[in-house]
């Protein structure tokens, strides 16, 4: 079994073994990555921190947990420009520092193993944490509640004051979805620091674990635009181009595609 199809089997388990898929994700990256021993710590790491947390009923006790992570050293890497150690989950155990999304999924596997109930949560730009049926979300890094007002200040920090708060940035976060998230992050910090081909394993993930945007299509074709392969550039872009509802975007990319060598055919015999 390849890590990818591990990965992904993951999935099939009853509960998701969302935390090991996304070590398998850094196998992918580096073999030399043990999943099994990287899980051997964090069975330690949940002794060390249930004995830490105080005496409340199991609901009560997800903002204890990150707070007690983060007095362990657990917080938000703050390197710039971002490393893609931030989003593998080998390296956050080993470094404690991550992204929100890295850390909230640590939480995740560790909550579940204390039976804390716990979520997790779409929004953009910055992962989030909540209790089911709580009014309020937390932060990943260090565990700060986060009322309707302090997610609204987050999203204007994020994307502008012109973009207003919605249900839709407050959905809960299925196992598929992290990971999908989790490898746009690492498709794009690979990119960033011209691991092209690194990026376009993380690019291919995406596909895989949930429909595609656009823009993810438009991500791979721009990492095969860069390693030279305008055939597969292609490809992508006629995806991106179906699947594009901006005017804007969509004359771009058929200018693109018209720079592009015709799509080769099969020949017949």
């Amino acid at each position: 079994m390849t890590p990818r199809q591990a990965c992904l089997a993951c999935l099939d388990r009853s509960p998701v073994a969302l935390f090991e898929a996304g070590l398998w994700m850094a196998v992918e990256h580096d073999a030399s990555v043990q999943p099994r021993q990287v899980l051997d710590e964090l069975h330690a790491l949940r002794q060390d921190v249930s004995r830490a947390l105080p005496m409340l009923p199991l609901n009560e006790l997800a903002q204890p947990l990150l707070r007690q992570l983060c007095a362990m050293g657990f917080q938000e890497d703050e390197y710039h420009p971002l490393r893609p150690q931030a989003a593998l989950l080998d390296q956050v155990m080993q470094r404690r520092r991550g992204q929100p999304l890295t850390l909230a999924i640590l939480t995740l596997e560790l909550a579940q193993g204390l039976s804390i109930p716990l979520e997790g949560v779409n929004f953009p730009g910055h992962f989030l944490l909540r209790v089911p049926g709580a009014d309020h979300l937390l932060d990943p890094c260090g565990g700060r509640r986060l009322y309707a007002s302090d997610c609204r200040e987050l999203l204007g920090r994020q994307f502008g004051p012109q973009v207003a708060l919605s249900a839709e940035h407050l959905l809960t976060a299925s196992a598929p979805q992290m990971l999908q998230r989790l490898s746009r992050n690492l498709r794009q910090l690979h990119a960033t620091h011209d691991d092209d081909l690194a990026a376009l394993k993380d690019a291919e993930r995406v596909l895989q674990l949930g429909a595609p945007s656009a823009s993810d299509y438009l991500a791979r074709a721009t990492l095969y635009q860069r390693l030279g392969c305008p055939q597969a550039e292609r490809y992508d872009l006629e995806h991106a181009l179906l699947l594009s509802d901006d005017p804007i975007q969509q004359l771009r990319l058929t200018e693109r595609l018209s720079h592009l060598p015709p799509a080769s055919s099969p020949s017949v015999h």
